[in-house]
């Protein structure tokens, strides 16, 4: 490629940056180390009509930012995540759709020295093709092994690379040797520009029921204090009434005067035998299983009594020490 048309190629690539950002407000910053460029375009083929990749140096990056910051501040935001071998990947539709496409594009890889190892990686006891003349090489590993019909066996699985750790040259060459690919490259989402704010990528797993669930949560402990305060708000008004109505039903209760709205509750609460038969139905409507919870209690409960009847008996036997 001539200089001059180098200029132009960065000139064109520039144009695109700028044109993408100012007409696109929604994004994902992802990374790219170890991705071949056949998997990068069939990444960009299924995206096809969903998104776009697009991606460049980090200067050229950044430069095409500082450009566009004075129309649009929220893109300052986004400099901070330009670092790395990263790109962007456009969402014309769901943020959804499109990480399910980019996530479940992966591609198996070999081990290489000097790479960090993405996940652990451990070698499982099995039966090696490998020649006795190996067996030095698993011994300089603390990979314990035998001899088995002319090929080495290893005996125990092996923790060999732990996440994040350095591939050494002695950890690369076995797993090659043993034919285990043990890492999968694909993009990986860094970050998320969504309409001027940068978020992790965890937040989309937020479901409208995990919202709701904190709000009651928030909610309850709002009604809580409000209620250990005595300061009435909407969220404690309705346990504030209720409150005030058990307190009625109780004076009612003690000086034996019915009111309209509690009339048949204290004539359950005045009369024993009623009482006592409400409570046997809803202990037989709560199931099985709770009955079956009450009769254990009860059987333990006769246990119990039955020792303590026993110990009584041995004890009035009569049969002290001095008598």
């Amino acid at each position: 490629m001539v200089k001059g048309d180098k200029r132009a190629w960065k000139n064109d690539k520039f144009a695109k940056l700028g044109e993408s950002f100012e007409e696109n407000d929604r994004l994902f910053i992802v990374g790219v180390d170890n991705v071949q460029s056949k998997q990068m375009q069939d990444i960009r083929m299924k995206l096809r009509g969903r998104a776009f990749l697009l991606n460049g140096k980090n200067t050229m990056i950044r430069k095409a930012l500082r450009g566009l910051i004075s129309n649009n501040p929220s893109l300052e935001r986004m400099l901070p995540t330009i670092k790395g071998n990263i790109g962007f990947v456009f969402v014309k539709g769901d943020f959804l759709d499109v990480r399910k496409v980019i996530t479940e594009e992966k591609k198996q890889a070999p081990a290489k020295a000097g790479a960090l190892a993405p996940c652990a990686v451990a070698v499982p006891p099995q039966q090696t093709a490998l020649g006795p003349e190996k067996t030095s090489f698993f011994q300089a590993l603390n990979i314990p092994t035998k001899i088995t019909k002319g090929t080495i066996e290893i005996l125990n699985k092996v923790d060999l690379l732990q996440e994040g750790q350095k591939v050494g040259a002695s950890e690369a060459m076995l797993l090659n040797m043993l034919n285990i690919s043990p890492f999968s490259y694909g993009l990986v989402i860094q970050a998320v520009y969504d309409q001027g704010s940068v978020y992790a990528p965890e937040i989309l797993d937020i479901t409208p029921e995990d919202v709701a669930a904190k709000f009651a949560v928030g909610l309850t402990n709002l009604t809580s204090v409000c209620l250990a305060m005595g300061y009435p708000t909407k969220a404690s008004l309705p346990h504030s009434v209720v409150n005030g109505f058990k307190n009625v039903i109780a004076v009612c209760l003690e000086i034996d005067y019915k009111i309209k709205q509690a009339e048949g509750l204290l004539t359950l609460l005045s009369d024993p035998e009623a009482l006592a038969a409400a409570m046997a139905a809803s202990a037989a409507a709560a199931g099985p299983a709770a009955a079956g919870g009450g009769a254990a209690a009860e059987t333990t409960k006769e246990e119990a009594k039955k020792e303590e009847s026993e110990e009584e008996s041995d004890d009035d036997l009569g049969l002290g020490l001095f008598d």
